[in-house]
């Protein structure tokens, strides 16, 4: 069977970056589907709204999933902040509502840069 070249670079990427690195990229991913779900949404197109919204809602399951809870608060914290944001974003997909899509792309993009200021310090 031919691989897909973008897939196998794609997959050749994940398996060579760091944890810090990828946990950017996931950032990155979430934001960039949420971009494409509110294009969806604006122009009214409900498919790519709704596979959009739910692209973005796995990657903040795998970051809920890959939290290390023996860390303390900081996970805890996390993990309910993206428990909630996870819940925001089916609410905008069930009711094809601008508002908590916006909500979470802030909370992620926010995320986003402070774990990019981090990795720069380390």
């Amino acid at each position: 069977m031919l691989t897909n070249p973008y897939q196998a670079y794609q997959q050749s990427m994940v398996g060579t970056v760091s944890p810090e690195q990828l946990v950017l990229m996931l950032y990155n991913g979430a934001l960039r589907f949420l971009k494409q779900a509110q294009k969806g949404m604006k122009q009214h197109n409900i498919e790519q709204t709704h596979t959009n919204l739910i692209k973005a809602q796995n990657i903040i399951s795998e970051l809920m999933m890959n939290l290390d809870m023996s860390q303390g608060q900081i996970a805890a914290n996390l993990h309910a902040l993206y428990d909630y944001m996870h819940r925001r974003l089916l609410d905008a997909n069930i009711k094809k509502d601008m508002a908590p899509l916006e909500e979470v792309a802030g909370m992620l993009t926010e995320l986003r840069d402070t774990w990019k200021t981090a990795c720069r310090l380390k």
